[in-house]
């Protein structure tokens, strides 16, 4: 059984972060593990509280894992902290295995409450894209990590060259916020670029889209498969995963990660 990493935060809510991720990697049949670098008081309104791990519980974490169990892809998702993103990146340097590595860079989640703090986005930029397999940013979050607004196809394509020159081998734009009825994302890698559109879905049950996007990415990553099928296969789960959420809390509700495994209830 392939195994793979999420380095992320917990939401008590259960539908984003280590929740959504060991659920989508529970649904593409691979063997999830866990590093936690917050706890959130969190649910479909909202994040009330976050209270971060230290920076080396976040290290012995990972490092108790990989060392034992071994891992074959990561993914990496809220981290709040400059302290912990270093903490993170020198414990992947030091990693004796070369393993894909999904990064979603979460920043805000859906009601607006950040969740990465302002003075970590250049520690995010500089000490962990360069490690990245894949960075899947939407357009708030490219336009941060820009700081430039990203909010058509053509600055889509721009952002996307952008990131890419900041070190990560490839670069998932993700276009849901865009106008119209297509989700249009853009892969860029190597130089070459791809849209992939799907019908948008108007719900507002969409929290840890982003979550399960990346997890989805890098379960299939671990199993062997390319990144453009890694990508396609990830963007039609989480959409009809979005088609058939469960409708729960008085919010922005989570998705329905098990909605191809009911066949033996």
């Amino acid at each position: 059984m392939k195994r793979v990493l999420t380095i992320a935060g917990s939401d008590s809510g259960g539908g984003a972060g280590i929740q959504a991720d060991l659920k989508t990697f529970m649904a593409f049949s691979v063997y999830g593990m866990s590093a936690i670098t917050a706890v959130t008081a969190q649910n479909t309104r909202g994040v009330q509280r976050i209270y971060p791990m230290p920076p080396e519980m976040v290290a012995e974490q990972i490092g108790s894992v990989v060392n034992d169990i071994g891992v074959d892809a990561i993914k990496i998702g809220m981290l709040f902290s400059s302290a912990i993103i270093e903490a993170v990146a020198t414990e992947l340097k030091h990693m004796s295995v070369s393993v894909p590595i999904v990064i979603d860079p979460v920043m805000r989640a859906k009601n607006g409450d950040a969740l990465l703090q302002p003075l970590a986005e250049e520690t995010f930029v500089t000490q962990l894209l360069p490690l990245a397999t894949v960075v899947t940013p939407n357009l708030p979050e490219a336009s941060a990590l820009l700081g430039h607004a990203v909010n058509s196809r053509e600055s889509m394509l721009d952002a996307a060259k952008l990131l890419a020159s900041r070190g990560p081998a490839a670069v998932l734009i993700k276009g849901g916020h865009l106008e119209g009825n297509l989700a249009a994302d853009l892969l860029w890698t190597n130089g070459y670029y791809d849209w992939l559109e799907f019908p948008k879905i108007l719900t507002p049950h969409t929290h840890g889209t982003g979550c399960t996007l990346s997890s989805a990415i890098a379960a299939q990553l671990a199993r062997g498969q390319d990144l453009r099928q890694a990508v396609r296969g990830a963007k039609r789960y989480v959409t009809e995963a979005i088609r058939q959420a469960p409708e729960l809390g008085g919010g922005s509700g989570p998705l329905n990660h098990h909605w191809g495994q009911t066949s033996w209830i």
